[in-house]
């Protein structure tokens, strides 16, 4: 006779798997800090998920979710990168200036930004064409949209 492989015997697996975990369910956890709450909404406001900017810092994505539930501000050696990815100054990262880091910063973000930072790297020439066709496009994007 062969042991029963259905839902219930996964869900006794998953349960034995995940109880040793500390980790409070999001239901339970309460408000989010005013710390985590601010970066949460910078990110947001950039158009980053999690995972993109923890690879643009080079931390786990795990580290940026604590981040986005502590009341206190990331290692003070992430924040200037951190500021670069978020496209503001290092000073509208701190909680207390949260009022003028809301303001959605100017320019390109996520995908859009890293690939414009790649495109900088490129010598004039070909820095040229490309803004040539990105320009193009744009305009048309913009007669369709008239």
């Amino acid at each position: 006779m062969q042991a029963q492989t259905g839902p219930p015997q996964l869900a006794l697996q998953n349960h034995l798997y995940t109880a040793g975990v500390p980790r409070k369910p999001k239901s339970t956890r309460g408000p989010r800090p005013r710390q985590g709450a601010h970066l949460l909404a910078l990110r947001k406001a950039a158009g980053l998920t999690q995972i993109e900017l923890a690879q643009f810092l080079g931390v786990p994505q795990g580290t940026i979710a604590l981040w986005e539930w502590s009341d206190k501000p990331p290692r003070s050696d992430v924040l200037p990168k951190m500021a670069k990815a978020l496209g503001v100054r290092i000073e509208q990262l701190l909680v207390q200036h949260a009022a003028v880091a809301l303001i959605k910063p100017p320019g390109p973000v996520g995908e859009v930004q890293r690939t414009f930072e790649e495109v900088r790297r490129l010598p004039r020439k070909q820095q040229r064409r490309i803004l040539e066709m990105v320009s193009a496009i744009v305009e048309q994007y913009k007669r369709k949209a008239s």
